[in-house]
């Protein structure tokens, strides 16, 4: 007689030496009956992934409508994911109007771009007045069968402290470097080392200063040694196919180890984008560790809402990479010339083309019957259009992944102008996503039915 082996909790994880070893989800956690299974939804994600100072729009909008829609240069690297890609023009950032009179003209639309609330003025961090963003809607609700309820990832730090400072006249920064926000003066602050985050999902000492964290690595040499003897008793509860699943998770795992014990031994920090030329880490390579880290974030169920910023409002980040050396925020204020337009242009493609490595990954990582890209819903784009004025209108938005059945992509829908608002397209993902809401910054209630008509 075949003695079935026992089943796995979703939630077990491997605990070593101030390591906690999260697992992706195996057929031998699923439901073992036909009844239990379809009772059984996929887990359903969220993602944002911001990138500042505007686009250049005609290079960004697709010419036609529908299915049929050819990529644009700053959209090509996106291409071979076109079936779960829905290109959406015509929305505003409304909630960034001025009521209030003062410009703001970064920090009214980047404070708007996730709670659809104007910012207003402020003397200091007591007098912050926002509103609760989309994010931590979601965070209080689905966040909370998830060890963490959100994660809040950027590649820019702060340049003052606590992000308070004032970054735009008569308006804090904490408009233009915090996304997230769990409260009308609560900005969440954003993380931008790669090994803090490593350490907040598998454990580690909870330190920021990197010689306390070279000791634990002195006594830890991996958090994945500290686990094996469990590893290898989970394999004999495992079947063919979760033995490979596992094997390749913890490859992902011990790469990204290697990876950022390589930055450490050089002995300094991971660099923020505007770090002069010269660093001993690529801003590539520490776009890919922060993605890399996402898809291990939401591969084991860690979380299942995230906010990553590829930078803030204002950015001054430079792109020598890319050929352009000029900061990034000035050539934003191109007045047209025709040299500063091309350089943006090719920051514009060059960061679809890391968000392209972001969703090859989700693409290749099973998730159940599906693949994470198949259950996520990212929101990629930035709170202005154009960079020159701080157009607030057209925004350039889309939506990546299925939702688990909740968007259909492949297409590319326009709505006329001043006609649609963003916190429409986001109160229709609150709902869809299982966050009843009947009113969401200014949002007029107008649900988006075409996310997921054919």
């Amino acid at each position: 007689m075949m003695i079935p082996k026992r089943a796995i909790s979703r939630r077990t994880v491997l605990r070593g030496v101030g390591a906690t070893l999260a697992l992706p989800l195996f057929e031998r956690m699923a439901p073992t009956t036909h009844l239990a299974r379809a009772a059984t939804a996929p887990v359903r994600r969220f993602c944002t992934v911001y990138v500042p100072n505007g686009i250049v729009m005609e290079r960004w909008t697709p010419a036609t409508e529908g299915t049929g829609f050819d990529f644009t240069p700053t959209l090509l690297p996106l291409q071979p994911f076109r079936d779960h890609l829905l290109v959406l023009s015509g929305f505003d950032n409304t909630g960034a109007r001025s009521r209030s009179g003062a410009s703001g003209a970064h920090a009214k639309p980047a404070g708007a771009f996730m709670t659809g609330i104007e910012p207003l003025p402020t003397t200091g961090s007591s007098s912050l007045s926002l509103g609760i963003s989309m994010d931590q809607l979601l965070a209080n609700t689905i966040g909370q069968q998830t060890p963490l309820p959100s994660l809040e990832l950027g590649l820019e730090g702060a340049d003052t402290v606590n992000g308070v400072g004032t970054c735009d006249v008569g308006f804090s920064c904490a408009y233009q470097n915090r996304l997230a926000w769990s409260g009308p003066s609560t900005p969440l602050p954003v993380e931008t080392n790669p090994r803090v985050v490593f350490e907040r999902l598998f454990g580690g000492v909870d330190s920021t200063d990197p010689d306390v964290r070279r000791a634990r690595m002195s006594r830890q040499t991996s958090i994945l040694d500290s686990v094996l003897d469990k590893v290898d008793r989970l394999q004999d509860d495992l079947g063919r196919r979760d033995q490979a699943k596992l094997d390749e998770y913890l490859q992902s795992v011990r790469e990204i180890e290697r990876r950022i014990q390589v930055a450490e031994d050089q002995g300094r920090e991971l660099p923020t984008v505007d770090s002069p030329a010269g660093i001993p880490v690529s801003y590539d390579e520490h776009a890919r560790l922060m993605f890399d880290m996402q898809v291990l974030a939401l591969q084991t169920d860690t979380t299942r809402v995230l906010t990553f910023q590829v930078g803030r409002e204002q950015s001054g980040a430079t792109y020598p990479q890319i050929g352009v050396s000029d900061s990034h925020h000035p050539i934003s204020h191109h007045g047209g010339d025709k040299n500063k337009i091309a350089s943006l242009a090719k920051i514009n493609a060059y960061h679809a083309n890391l968000f392209a490595y972001y969703l090859e990954k989700l693409a290749t990582t099973s998730d159940g019957d599906a693949t994470l890209l198949d259950n996520v819903i990212v929101l990629y784009g930035s709170a202005i259009s154009e960079g020159n004025s701080h157009d607030i209108r057209n925004l350039p938005i889309l939506l990546a992944g299925g939702g688990a059945g909740l968007v259909k992509g492949g297409r590319h829908v326009k709505y006329p102008d001043q006609t649609q608002r963003l916190t429409n397209l986001q109160l229709t993902l609150l709902n869809k996503l299982g966050v009843p809401t009947e009113t969401f910054g200014d949002s007029t209630g107008e649900p988006i039915n075409e996310l997921s008509e054919v």
